[in-house]
């Protein structure tokens, strides 16, 4: 193993969910966190990126059930690649994003596909919805990024009515996703304050935030359905670089050497997880928790 490869399966076996810090510092800048977790996901194009998880999220979709006529609210939205299958089902969706480029191109494709369904940009830790307004409420991927996850959990049981549905999807501690962040902090910390996001992975941590205000917590480890990326892990990689916020605003932040071992890292943590031979196509994946709780 060279010492790239050895560094990088250091970074992946430190990252258990005990080195993780379990709360956040008291009294972080909340503003200027936000303002900066903003800029991060309105930067690149994470439409661009999120077109190779829309085959993903419509199975995930497909397998919750989603009624004609429901009410829905889909939490950090993103580009709308949950809400637009949401709505082609029928339910009456609304979406909210931090990233206002985002909110603009899930709106634009609702309009061209003629769907039932609105977005909006708004907080996650505060919505600008009123009480018990959604029969449902659900987030992939995206409401475990707030940095205090405790006002998220409160928000969503403020606005699902009683008896309502809440359904997470979260990366764990594990998955591919979670190896590429930690590797991405190691260069560029995040700032002080942001509750470590793979906790909402974690079962008990899940049951500890929602319990006070939903019942039938049900937790299930998925795998998400394959990533296929018609190209090689190196250019995987010049893709996450150039189109997903997180990853270019590290590589942006680096120095060419900085930025030259970040490459050969990503590529390792990739490569690693394909099951592909990533010369031609990389076919990658992550494991998952699944949350479904019922509103007490």
């Amino acid at each position: 193993m060279n010492t790239t490869s050895q560094h990088v399966g250091q970074i992946i076996d430190q990252y258990t969910l005990q080195d993780i810090p379990q709360s956040a510092p008291d009294h972080p800048d909340i503003s200027a966190i936000k303002a900066r977790m903003k800029a991060v996901w309105e930067d690149g194009d994470y439409a661009a990126f999120a077109k190779f998880m829309e085959d993903g999220a419509i199975e995930v979709v497909d397998s919750w059930g989603i009624e004609p006529g429901q009410r829905l609210l889909d939490i950090a939205c993103g580009s709308g690649q949950t809400s637009l299958p949401a709505a082609r089902k029928g339910a009456r969706v609304t979406g909210v994003d931090i990233a206002k480029n985002l909110i603009a191109h899930a709106n634009r494709r609702a309009r061209l596909e003629g769907l039932d369904a609105q977005f909006d940009e708004g907080d996650a830790e505060q919505l600008p919805y009123g009480d018990t307004r959604f029969d449902l409420v659900v987030t992939m991927f995206g409401a475990m990024f707030a940095p205090r996850p405790e006002k998220a959990a409160a928000e969503f049981a403020r606005v699902c009515k009683p008896g309502g549905k809440l359904i997470m999807a979260n990366w764990t501690s594990t998955s591919m996703p979670a190896q590429m962040f930690k590797c991405v902090a190691s260069h560029v910390p995040p700032p002080a304050g942001i509750v470590p996001p793979v906790l909402w992975g974690d079962e008990a941590t899940v049951i500890h935030r929602l319990e006070e205000n939903f019942r039938d917590i049900k937790l299930t480890r998925k795998i998400y359905p394959q990533w296929h990326y018609p190209f090689s892990t190196a250019a995987l990689v010049d893709l996450f670089r150039t189109y997903f916020g997180p990853v270019k605003r590290a590589f942006d932040a680096l120095d060419n050497d900085g930025q030259k071992l970040l490459h050969k890292q990503l590529h390792h943590i990739y490569s690693s997880n394909s099951v592909s031979d990533g010369d031609s196509t990389t076919i990658t994946g992550g494991e998952y928790l699944e949350v479904v709780a019922t509103r007490r």
